[in-house]
């Protein structure tokens, strides 16, 4: 079983490695059974040759015994006009694995750019990104995501998201729809009406 962990680097710095950290340490821990604490920043190495005003996806796949691979591929943030509902009860990823077979065969049966999976009747997240959704006053996050993200964990401890139960019904009481990962900073990530969701 391999797991991934995908980090931003920005100015060639790793970002929001804390949580990062907490993610690695509760999922080893959860499938694997080993309790040691990796240090990431001393494990990746970021190398001096990437150019400074690039961002970068610093894509680490591990397992049961350790990083097996480290890579940095140039990141630029993915237009989107369009999501569809996708109905996926059973679909689980509770962890960040590297086999996404799942999501992306969802994705392809899809008619928008993008899709948005509801598990039970309540939203959870896009195929690559947790959301959130303003109703013009706070913005709320799906309480139980499909996988709960690192930068998602950032905004709730900082106060800018609230954790809400949030059913396919409810969209009708919101405006806007953003979506943010890892590689995507709450300050740059896109948003759209929430008629843009089909």
């Amino acid at each position: 079983m391999q797991l991934l962990e995908t980090i931003r680097v920005a100015e060639g710095e790793l970002e929001n490695l804390f949580y990062h950290q907490q993610r690695v340490y509760k999922s080893r821990k959860d499938l694997f059974g080993v309790t040691d604490r990796w240090d990431l920043e001393e494990l990746i190495s970021v190398p001096d040759t990437l150019d400074a005003k690039t961002i970068y996806r610093c894509r680490v796949l591990y397992g049961a015994e350790g990083i097996e691979q480290v890579e940095f591929i140039p990141y630029t943030i993915r237009a989107i006009q369009s999501f569809q509902l996708m109905e996926a009860s059973d679909l689980n990823y509770a962890y960040k694995f590297a086999d996404r077979t799942a999501l992306e065969s969802l994705t392809k049966a899809a008619s928008a750019d993008e899709i948005l999976i509801v598990r039970n009747g309540l939203l959870t997240d896009t195929s690559y990104a947790n959301i959130a959704l303003s109703d013009g006053q706070e913005w709320y996050t799906p309480h139980q995501p499909l996988l709960e993200g690192t930068r998602r964990a950032a905004l709730l401890a900082s106060g800018q998201l609230i954790p809400e139960r949030l059913s396919v019904d409810d969209l009708r009481y919101f405006k806007e729809i953003r979506w943010f990962n890892a590689m995507i900073p709450w300050e740059l990530a896109p948003s759209l009406p929430v008629s843009a969701i089909r």
